[in-house]
């Protein structure tokens, strides 16, 4: 009986040299499974080291560089001087405007004392007193002695003099010896005689005003039943 190993059956073709020696040359070249080892082969995902140095390679694409970052020239010079945001330098005119509004006018009682009592206390005064029935009334402002026994020796001091035909002269002097609204103030009366007593006025008033000084000495000469149907 013939070996088969030595004799192709009929219809088949004997492998040739080629493919008998294939897979020993392909073992040869193929890489060992045991640890990895590298290449000189280049792959997809790593650039060749020339090609990507731009010294070697001219075509190569240099990094873009940011531009620094430019301020404004006007913000720029607000920044050095330590100007303040044109918000916050706004903020200063109203300020100023509510500020003045907050100030208050200056009153009649701020104006000196002479031109006080000329201008604005004697037409009060007499206007007040005309509203209680008095019709003749005299008023006058002077700076002289009190007429009041026992201070013939004190200095004259400003004084305002007002009179009256009812019943008889009646008369009554407001006293200022300070030339000063808001400093001591005396007062005295009397019907064709000499005043004899010199008396406080408005002494327990923190503050003076105008109006204050009308009210006290119509008050007073009314207490003293000479206004009105008294």
């Amino acid at each position: 009986m013939a070996d088969p190993t030595n004799h192709n059956q009929a219809g088949e073709v004997a492998p040739s040299t080629v493919d008998k020696q294939a897979p020993s040359v392909a073992e040869e070249h193929a890489p060992s499974t045991d640890s990895p080892e590298a290449t000189d082969l280049p792959t997809a995902n790593t650039p060749d080291p020339k090609a990507a140095n731009p010294e070697t390679n001219p075509n190569a694409a240099k990094p873009v560089a940011t531009p620094p970052r430019r301020e404004k020239p006007a913000a720029a010079a607000k920044a050095a001087v330590g100007e303040k945001p044109a918000a916050a330098t706004e903020e200063k005119p109203a300020a100023a405007a509510k500020a003045a509004k907050k100030e208050k006018a200056p009153s009649v009682e701020d104006k000196p004392f002479v031109e006080f009592i000329e201008q604005d206390y004697l037409p009060a005064l007499q206007k007040a007193i005309a509203q209680q029935g008095v019709q003749d009334l005299q008023v006058s402002f002077a700076k002289q002695k009190v007429p009041i026994t026992g201070f013939e020796s004190a200095e004259e001091c400003w004084q305002i003099i007002g009179s009256w035909k009812e019943k008889g002269q009646r008369q009554f002097n407001l006293y200022f010896p300070e030339e000063d609204i808001q400093g001591k103030k005396g007062f005295s009366c009397n019907e064709g005689k000499k005043p004899s007593t010199l008396e406080s006025f408005l002494i327990d008033e923190r503050k003076i005003t105008l109006d204050l000084l009308v009210f006290g000495l119509v008050q007073r000469l009314d207490g003293q039943k000479w206004l009105g149907i008294n």
